[in-house]
Order: structure tokens, then sequence, then C-alpha cells
């Protein structure tokens, strides 16, 4: 057959095919659609589907991941504004009580201020009334023997002493009351 192929390719036209190589290339292209429809193409159309399946499912599920994320980034949200909401309740709470404890110490202290100022002048008025009460019965005493040397006369006797020096002491009190109210 080789002979017959070249004796007749000496005379062959090179445009013009062989028959012989058109039917065995027809047969070979046959065979070869053949097998290829008959298994590779339905695996390729399987592989094809799982990966198209594989692709739109991976992006929904990446869409769900999505919406999932976009939701727990709200809640999130949405607790961290809760959260701030009652952080500033917490403080103007806490302000209040401050305030209301620093008011509280303020007049707790006014009080135990205004006691101590009260107990200091009842202790100045109780000291003031004993002073007076010495400093009387010291210048009644000084002023009989002031009398009695001025007289010239013993003024011994308690009662005219007492009654004499009480007298006194009330018209200097008297006195000094009068020049105190004109001031």
């Amino acid at each position: 057959m080789l002979q017959f192929l070249a004796d007749e390719g000496a005379e062959h036209n090179p445009i013009i095919p062989i028959w012989q190589e058109v039917v065995l290339g027809f047969i070979a292209f046959g065979v070869l659609c053949f097998v290829l429809m008959k298994f590779v193409f339905p695996r390729m159309e399987e592989t094809f589907r799982a990966r198209v399946d594989a692709i739109e499912g991976g992006i929904k599920r990446a869409e769900e991941a999505q919406a999932e994320a976009n939701r727990l980034l709200e809640q999130y949200k949405q607790q961290l504004a809760e959260a701030r909401t009652e952080a500033a309740s917490i403080r103007d709470e806490a302000r209040a009580d401050a305030t209301g404890i620093r008011e509280d110490i303020l007049m707790k202290a006014r009080e135990e201020s205004d006691r101590i100022i009260a107990a200091g002048r009842e202790a100045l008025q109780t000291e003031r009334q004993t002073i007076v009460r010495q400093l009387r019965a010291e210048i009644g005493s000084l002023a009989v023997d002031l009398a009695g040397r001025i007289v010239g006369e013993s003024l011994e006797e308690e009662a005219r002493r007492r009654g004499t020096v009480e007298r006194f002491l009330d018209e200097i009190g008297d006195g000094a009351a009068g020049t105190a109210g004109r001031r």
C-alpha cells in the first residue's frame, strides 16, 4: 500500500488530499468523537457542574456569612450604644450621689460647727459670769477697803458692806449699759 501511495503521490497534487487519508481521518475523528462524547464530555460536564455548584454555593455561603457578619456588627453597635448609655447613666448617678454626699457632709460640718460655736459661746458665757462674780467680789472687797480708808471708819459689818457694794456695782453696771446704749 505504501507503494501505491508512493506511485499516486508522484502524480498527486499537493493541494488535493488523498481520499484514503480523508477516510482514515474521518474514521479516527469519529472514534475520537465517540470516546469524547461517551466518556470524557459527561465527566467534564459533571466536573463543571460541581465547580459551578461549588462556586455558586461558595458565593451563597459568602453572602450568608456577610449577612451574618453585618447582623453581628449591628448587634455589637447596638450593645455598644446601650453600654455607652448605661455608662452615662451610671456617671450621672455617681455625680448625683457625690453631690448628695458632699451636701450631707457640708450640712453635718455646718451642724457640727454650729454646735461647737454654740458650746463655745455657752462656755464663754459661763466663764464670763464666773469672772464677773469673782471681779464683783474682789471689786467689792477693794471698794470697802478704799471706802473705809476714805471715810475713816471701819465698814466691817457684812450686811452693810454687801448692800453698799451691790448698790455701787449696780450703779456702775447701769452707767456702763447707758454709755454702751448711747454709742
